[in-house]
């Protein structure tokens, strides 16, 4: 009886990683995926938006002028300062008088 021949080279692959193999391969065929996210749809009235917006134009102004009050002496004559007084000096009483219509009805 002849002797059989042991073979030569590699061992077999396990399952494991002839799967793991099998995944490299096709991961390296496919761009991969790319996840978009949406904006969530903003659904404050038209009113609650425009009661931010003035809140956020009063905040900011608030915001100015305590940053106009910090500067130094010596920085009051440039132009950052200039540029700080213009926005503390805007009324925005009249902004915040105004109630925009409801519409459709709705006044």
């Amino acid at each position: 009886m002849p002797k059989a021949l042991k073979p030569d080279g590699e061992p077999p692959l396990s399952n494991a990683e002839r799967q793991a193999r099998h995944r490299a391969r096709r991961q390296a065929q496919q761009p991969p995926t790319l996840v978009r996210y949406r904006r969530p749809a903003d659904r404050r009235s038209r009113l609650q938006r425009w009661r931010d917006a003035v809140g956020e134009l009063l905040a900011l102004q608030g915001e100015y002028a305590a940053w106009f009050d910090a500067l130094p002496d010596s920085l009051r004559d440039g132009v950052t300062a200039e540029a700080l007084q213009a926005i503390v000096d805007l009324d925005f009483d009249m902004l915040v008088a105004i109630e925009p219509p409801r519409g459709y009805g709705r006044d």
